[in-house]
C-alpha cells in the first residue's frame, strides 16, 4: 500500500469525537500525494491549524503520534468536508506536475469515452482540442494548456471539482483516487 508522507489538517478535534468513549484528540486530514482521507492522532498539546500541512512519514513527526485509520467522505465532519473544498484547489496547484502529465498521457476508457471527458466542462470538442495539441507538443502547464486548447475552462478548477466527485465516491471511474481498502480501518502505527 502507498503511503502519505505529508497531510492537510481538515479538522482538529481536541476533544475527539462527541460520542466516542476514548476522548482522544483527532485530527481529519487528506493526503497530499494521494488524496487518501486520514484520521490521525496528534501529540499532547499540539496545536494543528486547518489548512496547515503536517508531516505524517515514517521518520520522527513533530506533531501527529500515529495514523488512526483512513476514513471515508461520509466520516468526515461539517467542518471538514467545508474545509476539503478549499483544499482541494490547493492541492491540485501543488501537483500541478501530475496533472499536466495526466492531460498529456491519459488515454480512453471505453470505446466511446476518453479520460478528459471526465472532468467537469470538458467535453468532446474540448477533449479534441487537448488531443491535438498533446500531439503537437506535450503541455508544460495549466497556463500553456489554457493558452493553447481554445476556450478550455479553467483547469484546475476542473480538476479540483473532479477531485471532491471521487473523493465523495460519487464516479465510477477514478483517475486521481484510490478505492478505500477494506483493511485500512484497522489501525497502524508507523
Amino acid at each position: 500500500m502507498k503511503k502519505e508522507e505529508q497531510a492537510i489538517a481538515l479538522e482538529h478535534l481536541k476533544k475527539g469525537y462527541k460520542n466516542d468513549y476514548k476522548n482522544e484528540p483527532i485530527v481529519q486530514g487528506i493526503g497530499t500525494k494521494y488524496f487518501t482521507l486520514l484520521e490521525l492522532v496528534p501529540k499532547e498539546d499540539k496545536k494543528i491549524s486547518l489548512g496547515e500541512k503536517i508531516y505524517i512519514g515514517k521518520d520522527d513527526r513533530e506533531k501527529i503520534e500515529y495514523i488512526k485509520s483512513t476514513l471515508e467522505y461520509k466520516d468526515l465532519t461539517t467542518t471538514a468536508k467545508n474545509e476539503l473544498e478549499n483544499v482541494a484547489k490547493t492541492l491540485v496547484e501543488e501537483n500541478e506536475e501530475k496533472f499536466i502529465k495526466f492531460f498529456n498521457t491519459t488515454g480512453a476508457i471505453t470505446i466511446k469515452e476518453h479520460s478528459l471527458e471526465l472532468l467537469p466542462g470538458i467535453g468532446k470538442k474540448h477533449m479534441e482540442k487537448i488531443l491535438d495539441q498533446r500531439r503537437k507538443e506535450e503541455f508544460k502547464s495549466y497556463e500553456d494548456l489554457e493558452e493553447r486548447v481554445e476556450l478550455m475552462p479553467d483547469p484546475k478548477e476542473s480538476l479540483a471539482k473532479r477531485l471532491i466527485e471521487e473523493i465523495k465516491g460519487n464516479t465510477k471511474y477514478r483517475l486521481f483516487t484510490k478505492s478505500k481498502d477494506k483493511k485500512s480501518k484497522k489501525r497502524r502505527k508507523r
